[in-house]
């Protein structure tokens, strides 16, 4: 088995303008595509009642579950398929507006105790992704730049390991969607593998409790015009117990409009991807099976 990844870790206390921390953030960024955070001020406590609640959620019966439906193409619950068979996994769109969690706990009929864990959890990871969001393009020189009104989509994983399964795919290679992706780990089952851009082969990822891992999507990559690393991943089963993953993905802006920023454009970097909306983008990913970041490809000037 391949050696774990060294994913950088960066302290999100340090990790302010100009400082030697945010660059080391930047540079995780452009090169690998991931890296972790601690300093994030979310309570472990809060992390382990969240990890309940998604296993009682998993123990809902399946017409139950498929009451969570799409709101855009893909972001519902998604049931085992043929291409992942071990896979399954909630959804959430939006996760940073109060209104919505708490449409999703009601079409769940989640219990008081499970409602009040999850808005609490999606209240504190949002400002987590709008934090790392921030300090990165603070990182490329953006000053001030506020993703807060960003839409964010939760998604909630369950594989369905068992022993005849150790060694099989968890869920294919892909790269995220959306801007970035900040990850709770299942600290108990590993499995998670990146791509290493300067070998181009797959090495694991082992999970840290209390921390959570961040991974550049391919908005990230067109809204920096290139200079962030959208991270191709995937998971494999390495254990025959189920395991367990939360996801909370910013999406793209507001106006759903993708553009990388004038500052990031000039003679030494011509603007490398036309303009799209981020709800075309996913529907060409999705139609084209195209999920590894190829479909960006297509937008190239």
């Amino acid at each position: 088995m391949a050696a774990a990844a060294e994913v950088p870790v960066i302290d999100l206390r340090l990790a302010g303008s100009a400082s030697e921390e945010s660059a080391r953030l930047r540079a995780a960024c452009e090169r690998q595509g991931c890296f972790r955070v601690t300093g994030h001020g979310v309570p472990r406590g809060l992390l382990a009642e969240m990890k309940a609640a998604v296993r009682a959620l998993f123990d809902l019966p399946d017409d139950a579950k498929r009451r969570n439906t799409d709101v855009i193409p893909g972001s519902g619950y998604v049931a085992p398929s043929a291409t992942n068979p071990l896979y399954e996994a909630f959804g959430l769109i939006d996760a940073a507006a109060p209104a919505d969690v708490d449409a999703f706990c009601a079409c769940l009929d989640a219990p008081p105790h499970l409602r009040a864990t999850v808005k609490s959890y999606a209240e504190r990871m949002h400002d987590v992704i709008v934090d790392v969001a921030g300090k990165l393009a603070s990182s490329l020189g953006l000053e001030e730049h506020s993703f807060g009104d960003w839409p964010c989509q939760f998604r909630i994983n369950r594989y369905n390991y068992t022993e005849d399964t150790v060694g099989s795919p968890g869920v294919q290679t892909h790269t995220d969607s959306g801007f970035l992706t900040v990850l709770q780990e299942d600290e108990c089952v590993g499995g998670l593998e990146v791509l290493d851009p300067a070998t181009g082969e797959f090495v694991p990822v082992d999970p840290v409790a209390g921390s959570f891992l961040i991974n550049i999507g391919d908005v990230g990559t067109a809204w920096s015009n290139g200079r962030l690393h959208n991270v191709r991943h995937r998971v494999q089963c390495v254990a025959p117990v189920p395991r367990f993953s939360i996801a909370m993905f910013l999406l793209a802006p507001k106006d759903d409009r993708v553009s990388a920023p004038e500052a990031f454009v000039d003679a030494d970097h011509p603007r490398r991807y036309r303009e799209f909306k981020y709800d075309d983008y996913r529907r060409l990913r999705l139609s084209t099976g195209e999920r590894a970041g190829e479909a960006l490809a297509r937008l190239a000037v």
